[in-house]
């Protein structure tokens, strides 16, 4: 029970204060989300995957948790596919569910949560927790993945449902994102350390504006979205993240035979729920924004019964 209440104190219930936030004050004064978009999109998540993957040392073990968040998302794309081609989805919400089932929310939500779950019952006699960093390591190249894509593939997903193929792919390279993420690896080369500059600090202060603007960002779409309980796709689409997402890891990490700390982060990060980026995302291109808000939501919400209950197999199934 102590684990089940540090979960839901500690990092689904000041998601929800944020969201709550926004909401309010969207109702009173009417915010513009299109320019809050813009700033998350623009500056916001090109600092936040630049930083997380400078500092990142990454050896096998980050190199084998990339390829499993790869596979993974790849997987959950065909998925998406074949369930929207099997329902007879239009080609908006197709897109729409795709984003929904491929992105899940593994900076705002994954960071904290591995960070709660490998610095609880791991401590050493000295107060070190010896398994932290390896957890950690691996959520990030989880994040870079998940960023990455949804930045790019996710952006493509929902401009193409109003766009030509060649117009989207086109806003796609517009975004920053991917661009952050060649130089953060090619400054990774140069043999000087690129926190001593001055212009680090005000990357960290962009990086720590991220969760709270994207949450807040959510909170004002929810204002102005029509939820409905009815929404089916939406359920479906809730299903699949958080219970077929977990299924899904579990499967890959016994295919490749990866064990203890590595196995648990990735297996606990596969059941966050649905990222908020894909619903900014569905704002942004309006395709089919109220679906995407939905989703975020409910996952968000339902997450706090089903990611006990991962956490503790991932415990069973993957002993340190």
């Amino acid at each position: 029970m102590r684990v089940v209440l540090q979960i839901f104190i500690q990092n689904i219930l000041p998601i929800f204060i944020l969201v709550t936030l926004g909401y309010l004050i969207s109702r009173k004064f009417n915010l513009d989300i299109g320019t809050l978009n813009k700033i998350n999109f623009w500056l916001l998540v090109p600092a936040f995957t630049f930083s997380n993957l400078y500092v990142t040392d990454i050896g096998i073990d980050a190199l084998k948790a990339l390829a499993v968040a790869v596979l993974i998302l790849l997987t959950n794309l065909l998925l998406g596919v074949v369930i929207s081609r099997l329902r007879h989805y239009d080609n908006g919400m197709e897109n729409a569910f795709q984003n929904a089932v491929m992105f899940y929310n593994s900076g705002n939500i994954g960071i904290p949560l591995i960070t709660l779950v490998f610095s609880t019952g791991a401590f050493l006699a000295d107060g070190r927790t010896p398994y932290l960093n390896i957890a950690l390591t691996t959520q990030i190249m989880v994040l870079v993945v998940q960023n990455v894509s949804v930045n790019t593939l996710g952006f493509y997903n929902a401009g193409r449902a109003k766009l030509h193929w060649k117009t989207a792919l086109l806003n796609v390279l517009k975004m920053p994102a991917i661009y952050t993420v060649a130089l953060a690896f090619l400054l990774k080369l140069v043999p000087y350390d690129m926190t001593r500059l001055p212009v680090w600090p005000a990357i960290l202060y962009l990086k720590g504006a991220l969760v709270p603007t994207a949450l807040l960002i959510l909170g004002i779409q929810l204002s102005k979205s029509k939820f409905r309980f009815d929404n089916h796709p939406a359920w479906l689409a809730v299903a699949i993240r958080l219970i077929g997402g977990p299924m899904l890891a579990f499967l890959f990490l016994k295919l490749f035979g990866l064990q203890g700390v590595l196995a648990q982060a990735l297996l606990i990060s596969s059941a966050v729920p649905t990222a908020v980026n894909s619903a900014l995302i569905a704002v942004e291109c309006d395709n089919h924004p109220d679906f995407a808000t939905q989703v975020v939501i409910l996952t968000t919400l339902l997450s706090s019964i089903t990611l006990v209950g991962v956490i503790y197999m991932a415990s069973r199934l993957f002993p340190i």
